[in-house]
């Protein structure tokens, strides 16, 4: 039962993130051989400056064993 969780500057309409959720879905399908009713995503919109604090640090930072797509960037660097 996977549930994905995608965290983003805001922005995007709810037409783009529908369309984000739906190839999310359809790659999970397609990569783990789960079913649509089987899989959940949700979409969060966090602000630029709150990025580093509530993104960065506890989830790509805290967390680099977890991390299988690692970001081009560094907030402190």
């Amino acid at each position: 039962m996977p549930h994905l969780i995608v965290k983003m500057l805001p922005g995007r309409s709810e037409e783009q993130k529908r369309k984000l959720a739906d190839a999310l879905t359809q790659a999970v399908i397609d990569s783990l051989n789960s079913q649509d009713k089987s899989i959940s995503v949700s979409i969060e919109d966090v602000p630029e400056d709150e990025w580093t604090r509530k993104v960065y640090i506890p989830d790509i930072q805290d967390k680099p064993d977890l991390v299988y797509k690692k970001p081009g960037y560094d907030p402190f660097g």
